[in-house]
C-alpha cells in the first residue's frame, strides 16, 4: 500500500508526533486560527482522524491583538507515565523591529480528548519549546534562544535546556546552551530523544522556506558536546528536484506496532509555474532506517537519502492519494449541532454565542457582524483550511443589510492583507447588491456591484482551479452568475506580499461596523476537492 506525501494537506506545519499506547498523533501550528494546536490520530499510518483542538477556551489562549502569523508557533505533544503534556508558544509580537515576544506554556491531561489543564508559564527566552523525558524520571524543557543583539542568523543563538519541575510546575536550575546550529544557521524547533544510550537532538534549520531542512546531532551527555550526522542535513528539498518543497521542521516517533520510526515533516507544493505555496506548509511522513547508531530518511525506492519522498509503504494494498487519508465531517456542513467545527476555525477568539449561534435559528449558524477585515481583534469569521488545488466552495445564506457598513458572505483569505471577500451589502442607491471586495498588499478594491432581490436568499459559489478563481452567486440555488474579477488564487500563499507562516481559508463572514449587532443566517456551507 501507498501512502503518497503530503499525509495532511493543507496547512497544516511544524509537526510534533508521539506514540501513545499505540496510537500516532500528531500535533500541528494553527498560529492566530482558533482553537488552537490542530490535531491528528491514527491507529494504522494510514487514516487520519481529527481529535478536539487542546486549546479550545479563552482561559487556555487568549490571542487577541495577536498580529498575523502570531499566535500558536510549534507546539510539542508528549507523552509519559499516563500523562499527555502540550508545550506551546504564543507568539504576541514578531517581524516589528528585533524583538520577539513569545512566551511557551505547559498544560497537560490524562486523555488526548481533554479536559486540558490550566497552561502553566515556563519562560520567554526563546520560540519553539519541547518537553523531553529522560528514563531517569527527569523532565527537561528545550527551546532555542533568540538574540534580538544579533543581526540575521545569529538572532537564533542556540538551544536551551533547563530541567522541568512536575510538583513544583516550574523551570529549576541552571540553563545549559547545548548546541549552536550548524553552517546550515536559523536553527530552531529543538526535539530531544534517547535511544541506546545517545541522546538525539533534532532541530529545525535554514529558515521555512525553499532552504529549510532538519538537521541531526548527538551525544552522550544531554548537555553535550554533539556530534552533527554525517550526512546532515536529515531531510531537505534545497538542491533536490523533488515535488516536495520546503522540507523541514519536524519529529519522529516509533509506528503504533513499535517496529519503525517514522518522521513527520513540514513540507510545501507550490502552484505549477510558481513558487506560491497557496496550501500553506503541510505534514509529510518518512520511514526512518537506523544505521551505525544514525537515522536516515528511507526513499520510495528503498534507498537511503535526505530528501523527502513521495510515498511511504505499508502492508496491503492500494493507494491514498494526498491527504486522502484524513476522515473529514462531511462535504456538505449543516448546523444541526456542533460536528462541524472539527474542521473549521475561528480568527483568534473562540466559537460562543457571543459572536456565532446554531440555536437561535434551529438548522441554522447566525453570525452576528464583528470588526472589519483588518481587525485582529473580533472578527466574525468561521472557515475551514484549502486542502486542495482544486475545489469548489457554496454557501446559502439569508441577511438584511440596512447600511453600507453592514456586510456579510464567503471570504477567502491568507490573512487581513491578502483576502477576497464577496459580500451582500447595502447602497444607497442601489439597494442591496452583491460585490467583490479584494484586499491586497498593493490596495484595496470593490468590484462588480450587481443589485439583488431584497427578499430572497443568496446562494454564493467560490470555484478554484489552481491559480485562477471566480465567485459565483444566485438567488435560486440553480442559476449562477458569475462575478468578477478574476480571483488570483496564488496570492493566498506564504510567498506573496506579507511573508507569513500559515494558508488559505474559506468560509463565512458577517460585519456590522456600526453597532456589532447585525447578524447573517447560513443555511450550510460546502467544500468539494474536484479533479
Amino acid at each position: 500500500m501507498k501512502i503518497y506525501n503530503p499525509i495532511l494537506s493543507g496547512f497544516h506545519a511544524d509537526p510534533s508526533i508521539v506514540n501513545a499506547d499505540g496510537e500516532c498523533i500528531i500535533a500541528n501550528s494553527t498560529f492566530e486560527w482558533f482553537p488552537g494546536v490542530e490535531l491528528h490520530r491514527s491507529k494504522d499510518m494510514k487514516t487520519w482522524k481529527p481529535a478536539p483542538s487542546p486549546l479550545s477556551e479563552k482561559r487556555l489562549l487568549d490571542m487577541a491583538g495577536n498580529k498575523a502569523s502570531c499566535g500558536i508557533w510549534a507546539p510539542c505533544l508528549s507523552y509519559s507515565d499516563g500523562i499527555f503534556y502540550l508545550v506551546f508558544t504564543n507568539v504576541r509580537s514578531w517581524n516589528d523591529g528585533p524583538w520577539k515576544d513569545c512566551p511557551n506554556f505547559l498544560t497537560t491531561a490524562e486523555s488526548i480528548e481533554g479536559p486540558w489543564s490550566d497552561p502553566v508559564f515556563m519562560n520567554a527566552s526563546g520560540f519553539d519549546a519541547s518537553l523531553f523525558h529522560d528514563d531517569d524520571g527527569k523532565k527537561w524543557f528545550v527551546n532555542m534562544e533568540w538574540d534580538y543583539r544579533q543581526q540575521g542568523p545569529r538572532q537564533f543563538s542556540g538551544i536551551l535546556v533547563q530541567e522541568y519541575d512536575c510538583k513544583a510546575k516550574k523551570l529549576v536550575g541552571k540553563v545549559h546552551k547545548i548546541f549552536l546550529g550548524t553552517d546550515i544557521g536559523l536553527v530552531e524547533g529543538p526535539h530531544l530523544y534517547k535511544r541506546d544510550g545517545w541522546y538525539y537532538l533534532v532541530c529545525a534549520e535554514g529558515g521555512t522556506s525553499y532552504e529549510h531542512a532538519i538537521t541531526c546531532a548527538r551525544s552522550k551527555n544531554l548537555f553535550g558536546p554533539y556530534e552533527v550526522h554525517p550526512a546532515n542535513p536529515l531531510i531537505t528539498s534545497y538542491g533536490y528536484d523533488c515535488k516536495l518543497k520546503r522540507a523541514g521542521h519536524g519529529s519522529w516517533c516509533k509506528s503504533p506496532d513499535g517496529k519503525k520510526d517514522y518522521l513527520v515533516y513540514l513540507c510545501g507544493r507550490p502552484l505549477e509555474g510558481t513558487e506560491r505555496c497557496v496550501l500553506g506548509r503541510e505534514t509529510g511522513i518518512a520511514e526512518l532506517e537506523w544505521k551505525e547508531g544514525w537515522p536516515w530518511v528511507k526513499q520510495s525506492d528503498g534507498t537511503l537519502k535526505n530528501c523527502p519522498p513521495d510515498y511511504i509503504e505499508l502492508n496491503g494494498r492500494g493507494v491514498v492519494a494526498p491527504g486522502c487519508g484524513v476522515v473529514h465531517v462531511a462535504e456538505k456542513y449543516e448546523f444541526k449541532n456542533k460536528d462541524f467545527l472539527a474542521e473549521f476555525k475561528t480568527l483568534r477568539i473562540p466559537f460562543d454565542d457571543k459572536r456565532f449561534s446554531i440555536s437561535e435559528r434551529p438548522g441554522f449558524l447566525r453570525i452576528h457582524g464583528g470588526q472589519s477585515p483588518s481587525s485582529c481583534f473580533e472578527q466574525s469569521i468561521l472557515a475551514r483550511r484549502q486542502t486542495d488545488f482544486d475545489f469548489v466552495a457554496e454557501t446559502k445564506m439569508e441577511f438584511s443589510p440596512e447600511n453600507f457598513q453592514h456586510f456579510a458572505g464567503m471570504v477567502y483569505r491568507y490573512d487581513e492583507k491578502s483576502q477576497y471577500l464577496c459580500i451582500v451589502t447595502q447602497d444607497e442607491q442601489k439597494g442591496k447588491v452583491i460585490q467583490v471586495m479584494s484586499i491586497m498588499p498593493e490596495g484595496f478594491s470593490r468590484e462588480m456591484e450587481c443589485q439583488i432581490d431584497e427578499e430572497k436568499p443568496v446562494w454564493i459559489r467560490l470555484e478554484v482551479h489552481q491559480k485562477t478563481g471566480f465567485f459565483y452567486w444566485s438567488q435560486d440555488g440553480k442559476n449562477f452568475r458569475q462575478i468578477r474579477p478574476l480571483i488570483d488564487a496564488s496570492k493566498l500563499s506564504d510567498e506573496y506580499g506579507t511573508q507569513g507562516f500559515t494558508g488559505a481559508f474559506v468560509g463565512m463572514y458577517c460585519a456590522d461596523l456600526i453597532s456589532y449587532k447585525k447578524f447573517a443566517d447560513f443555511e450550510y456551507f460546502s467544500y468539494k476537492r474536484l479533479g
